[in-house]
């Protein structure tokens, strides 16, 4: 098949392509603004998504395409897909999730697992480079344990127990209310921090995650370990062989470090580039198995 494989990687404020040709090597480069159509809006984000692509393959034909993004499901809303038919009639893409890029970033196996924590958190199963089966991935609602998010909701509530008891603040719990006003009386400063943490999105408490894979304490150790337990349960309910790939900044933490620990036995890889992984699986998809990945 002649032309290029492009693989376009989406994000809530970034959108990066990259054109590859059948030997691997990478031909082109582009890159626009934030594509999520739940976050950016579908017009907006359809664009994007054109201007990088464009960027990246210049005057060459597409053999195939990929585009990974989170919450691709959103495409089946047809107010969404009708503001994209200009990039399903250039690209003829193949929409995948981010979990099927991030999974093909990390190893060229056809089958295994990618479990991610970022924000949020999931495990799928891979088959044939494709989801076959998930455990998690909930959102922060109703789930996304051993997430960003659920770690720093855990160090808050952890903080609110020892103010409402009037327990001594240990090193996680001051690093929580640092960035409040100073207050001598506990019971006030559990007033302020339950209302400051509820003026702002939940999903806010992610930033309080870093504070509990950093600081040394017994309550930051103990949601580390439900966290990594979390997870690792997560991987282990869908794993079928073949590598685990971890994905996501809390698998670059002490956190990621225990979930390795508690993999041990399977083989775990690291996740790359997710647009190294969408460009793989185009390339794939136009060059067939033997197709070589992107570097």
């Amino acid at each position: 098949m002649t032309g290029v494989a492009l693989g376009i990687d989406v994000g809530g404020s970034s959108t990066r392509a990259l054109a590859v040709d059948a030997g691997g090597a990478v031909v082109g480069r582009g890159t626009a603004g934030g594509a999520n159509p739940n976050t950016n809006g579908p017009a907006h984000a359809a664009a994007q998504v054109l201007s990088a692509a464009c960027t990246a393959l210049g005057e060459r034909p597409v053999a195939a395409c990929v585009i990974g993004m989170a919450g691709v499901s959103t495409m089946k809303d047809p107010a969404v897909a009708a503001e994209f038919q200009p990039v399903f009639e250039l690209l003829r893409p193949r929409l995948v999730s981010d979990a099927e890029v991030a999974f093909a970033s990390g190893t060229a196996a056809p089958h295994g697992t990618v479990l991610i924590s970022g924000t949020g958190s999931i495990a799928m199963r891979i088959v044939h480079r494709a989801r076959d089966a998930t455990s998690g991935g909930f959102g922060w609602l109703l789930g996304d344990e051993g997430s960003a998010y659920w770690i720093g909701r855990e160090a808050v509530r952890a903080t609110l127990r020892m103010l409402q008891s009037g327990d001594v603040l240990g090193p996680l719990a001051r690093s929580v209310v640092s960035f409040l006003p100073a207050e001598d009386d506990q019971l006030a400063l559990f007033g302020k921090l339950i209302r400051a943490v509820n003026r702002e999105a939940p999903i806010r408490l992610a930033r309080f995650a870093p504070l509990v894979c950093e600081v040394d304490d017994p309550v930051a150790a103990g949601i580390v370990e439900r966290a990594a337990q979390s997870l690792s349960g997560q991987a282990i309910a869908v794993h079928d062989g073949g590598p685990v790939v971890l994905a996501g900044a809390v698998m670059r933490t002490i956190v990621g470090t225990r979930v390795r620990e508690l993999l041990a036995g399977r083989e775990v890889a690291e996740t790359r580039d997710g647009v190294l992984g969408a460009a793989w699986l185009a390339a794939v998809d136009a060059f067939g198995e033997d197709a070589i990945p992107p570097s």
